[in-house]
Order: structure tokens, then C-alpha cells, then sequence
């Protein structure tokens, strides 16, 4: 059974994926199980609970964001192994790579088909699963079997992006 946290601040976002992963057939064994964070901080209290696979985050929520989550969970030797999906309207390239380098696997900008959703989410788990059984670390450039991220949308602004941890909240 995988076990999947979704990090995302808008409900019905977070009602859209939990829906799209129980209704597609993911081509995994056994069952899914879903456990939903409305913030990063809401995340942090929820990993110590359970084992998790996979983390499906958006980047800007309040508090503390995806690309801050990401980090803490990176640098924590309890989450290393967990794969990261970062689901984002902010999908201009620097704010891609920047995922990436932190360390997610997969970047998919909003908005995205169901199809869309669980490739992204089977090459997530598939990658961290096949990473664990050879005892490999998390792949240093973020990308995992040779994938992509998902090309930049031009017209997105660059006044959108901000750091994290620079006291700027984000939005989106």
C-alpha cells in the first residue's frame, strides 16, 4: 500500500487530487491510502504519524511553504527516502529547478489532467521504490528516470516568485 500526503492550501485543489489518485487506477499494488495537509506546518505535524511514500505539495500555501517543507524534509534522515511531487502555478523554469535541486522529484504545473497527476505520481513512487532496493540516495538534480520537468508557461510573472524564509509570503 502506498501512502501519500497532500500538502495544499486550497480545499478544493486538495479535493481534486485525493479524488484523481482514488479514482484512476495508479498500477500499484494494494491500495492507496491519503492523508490531506492544509499548510506546510499542518505537514510537519502529520509526517511523524505515519510512514509516507510520497509527498504531493504546492509551493506557496501560509506559514511554511512547499519549497521550506521540501527542504526540512530533505535534510531530515527520517524523510529522506520520501519521494516529492510538487504540484504549482508557479512553473516558471527558475522556480522548477529550484524545486528540483531542493530535492523533488517531479514538478507538474497547475493545471494538469488526471493522467497527467498519476504518471507523475507512478514515476514518483517507482523511482523512490527502485532507489531504496539498491540502497541509493535521492538523485542529486532532482529528476528522477531521466524525466523532465514540465516546460515553463512564458507568460508567467517573475514579481511572483519569492524566497523562502525571506518573511515574503507567496500565493499560488
Amino acid at each position: 500500500m502506498a501512502r501519500i500526503l497532500i500538502v495544499e492550501d486550497s480545499p478544493a485543489m486538495r479535493a481534486y487530487v485525493r479524488s484523481t489518485l482514488e479514482d484512476c487506477v495508479l498500477g500499484l499494488e494494494g491500495d492507496v491510502d491519503i492523508v490531506e495537509a492544509m499548510s506546510g506546518f499542518d505537514a510537519l505535524r502529520l509526517l511523524p504519524r505515519g510512514a509516507f511514500d510520497l509527498v504531493i505539495t504546492d509551493i506557496n500555501m501560509p506559514d511554511i511553504n512547499g519549497l521550506e517543507l521540501i527542504r526540512f524534509v530533505r535534510q531530515s534522515d527520517r524523510y529522506r527516502r520520501v519521494g516529492i511531487l510538487i504540484i504549482s502555478t508557479q512553473a516558471a523554469e527558475r522556480d522548477v529547478q529550484r524545486g528540483l535541486r531542493l530535492g523533488a522529484d517531479r514538478f507538474l504545473a497547475k493545471p494538469f489532467t488526471p493522467e497527467a497527476l498519476r504518471d507523475a505520481v507512478v514515476a514518483c513512487l517507482d523511482g523512490r521504490a527502485q532507489r531504496a532496493l539498491d540502497g541509493e540516495p535521492p538523485p542529486a538534480d532532482g529528476v528522477v528516470d531521466g524525466g523532465s520537468p514540465v516546460p515553463p508557461r512564458a507568460a508567467e510573472p517573475a514579481a511572483r516568485t519569492k524566497q523562502p524564509g525571506s518573511g515574503e509570503e507567496g500565493g499560488g
